[in-house]
């Protein structure tokens, strides 16, 4: 009788604490051509960060096509009076994101160079080693503040101005990661000279995306200047990109859902089938080329639901082939395809969310998709 008394006591004063809290966060980018000029883009930003150590982590394709850099690093240390550790050069790539191998370098290097949370891990490379970069600083520590330098037209325009950090598992698209903003982005829009035409067209198709579920005149500024870009008129590109990239870093900023609690993935229009098709081929896709694949199918998807006119359907195809971007690939026929949905349905938890296009710049979500509509748009695509 006693035990059932001291156990009624104890209840009779159990009660509920609700107090919740608010996180300020500042999501800066810099946009330039010379970030390690002395009072340049970086400058700027280890004035605000006031750094203990800065340790670059640079994408070795990024330090083979650019010798120089490492001095100009040296340089620009020796005259600001910045503790900058010898960089570690680590494999971009998808490749670099489906193991823990570069992981595990990246917090050696932190750990041997005696990193704390008062220094700085200054990523350098494409979308690839940006997450895997990001997703160790984020450890490390509980968190080393992290600036991203994208190098190449996808993170430029995108990737490198998300929240997100993370790797490879089980076969599926970043399985294991986190959502933590850098302290900075610098676009340094010289990286992109040594791109490869290929990587140079396959970025431009998440600017396609933005401008297809937010903004018809980005759409037409590309439909118009799609030579251009092409023959890399550098002009030309910095304009689209600085587009591309303000409207994703204002999604993310006042979208009412930086850290994706919701059901909603707006930014992921064209990437349900996109994160399925890279494991499919071997990732002999690029991400650009996935996702314009995937642009390509849902907008066919949306045509067929009766959303999207004929006219505006063709238009679209028609731009990602002016951009030299592809729209179809065998692995589209590939059965397991069809479980990219479950995976992104259990990736951005609740129930499937998949969003639409009613025409360019209105999007429209919906809940479902019948295997004989996506059977009929991969026919039509292939």
């Amino acid at each position: 009788m006693r035990n059932r008394k001291r156990l009624s006591s104890v209840s009779d004063t159990q009660h509920h604490l609700n107090s919740p809290f608010t996180v300020e966060w500042n999501h800066q980018l810099f946009n330039t051509d010379s970030a390690f000029d002395v009072g340049g883009a970086f400058s700027e930003v280890c004035n605000a960060l006031s750094p203990v150590k800065v340790l670059p982590v640079i994408d070795k394709g990024v330090h083979q096509s650019h010798p120089e850099l490492v001095q100009r690093m040296e340089k620009w240390s020796q005259s600001t009076n910045t503790n900058c550790c010898d960089p570690l050069i680590i494999e971009g790539g998808e490749a670099s994101k489906n193991n823990f191998t570069t992981i595990e370098l990246i917090l050696e290097s932190i750990h041997k160079e005696h990193l704390c949370r008062k220094s700085c891990v200054l990523a350098i490379g494409g979308g690839a080693a940006l997450d895997v970069i990001g997703f160790a600083a984020s450890i490390a520590h509980r968190g080393i503040p992290l600036v991203r330098m994208p190098t190449t037209t996808l993170s430029a325009c995108d990737s490198g101005l998300g929240v997100k950090n993370g790797i490879n598992y089980f076969g599926k698209k970043n399985f294991i990661g986190v959502f933590d903003p850098p302290f900075a982005v610098i676009n340094d829009f010289s990286f992109l000279s040594t791109l490869d035409d290929r990587h140079w067209r396959s970025g431009l198709s998440e600017a396609v995306k933005v401008a297809l579920i937010k903004d018809k005149n980005l759409f037409d500024d590309i439909e118009s200047q799609s030579k251009q870009l092409i023959a890399r008129e550098i002009d030309v590109a910095k304009r689209i990109i600085l587009h591309s990239a303000e409207l994703h870093l204002l999604h993310i900023t006042t979208g009412g859902d930086p850290f994706e609690k919701h059901e909603s993935r707006p930014l992921d229009f064209g990437h349900w089938s996109a994160h399925k098709l890279e494991p499919l081929t071997d990732f002999t896709l690029t991400h650009g080329e996935a996702v314009s694949i995937g642009l390509a199918l849902d907008v066919t998807i949306s045509k067929l639901l009766g959303f999207l006119n004929e006219q505006t359907h063709a238009r679209i195809l028609s731009l990602l082939k002016a951009l030299h971007l592809p729209t179809s690939h065998p692995a589209l026929a590939n059965p397991e395809l069809v479980n990219g949905l479950e995976e992104f349905r259990e990736h951005i938890g609740g129930k499937l969310t998949l969003l639409m296009i009613e025409g360019i710049g209105t999007p429209r979500e919906i809940h479902e998709l019948d295997s004989t509509t996506l059977r009929q748009a991969i026919e039509e695509l292939m």
